[in-house]
């Protein structure tokens, strides 16, 4: 599975932006996917997950109610619509994928396939 993870910027606080992760997978439907996000000398952190074909949706507690992940079958599409964006949201983002679901699934280890990552950057 190729991931490709576009729709970063640059934003002012309380700004929106929509993150999307194309997938190479035929059978998009099969895989699970998620976003995670890495700020320099952290370690990366879950945000969100869904699972297919993409009725289950998990959250971190940081992003709850702030975030909304998504995906497009038709388009072997993944989403990420971020709302109220903050400078601590400022980090790279990661999409990643997997064919089998990890009830660990916050930890980066639980997923095999990664996408090359997209800088979001929140001003103040």
């Amino acid at each position: 599975v190729q991931l490709q993870a576009s729709g970063g910027g640059l934003v002012q606080a309380g700004g929106s932006l929509r993150l999307s992760c194309a997938a190479s997978e035929r059978t998009f439907t099969n895989i699970h996917m998620a976003w995670f996000r890495q700020t320099p000398g952290k370690e990366r952190e879950f945000v969100a997950a869904i699972r297919r074909p993409g009725i289950r949706t998990y959250y971190a507690d940081s992003v709850k109610g702030q975030f909304t992940i998504s995906r497009d079958n038709d388009k072997n599409t993944l989403y990420l619509q971020m709302n109220s964006l903050q400078p601590e949201d400022t980090a790279v983002y990661y999409c990643a994928a997997d064919l089998i679901w990890n009830v660990q699934y916050g930890t980066p280890t639980a997923w095999d396939y990664w996408g090359q990552g997209t800088q979001v950057t929140v001003s103040s």
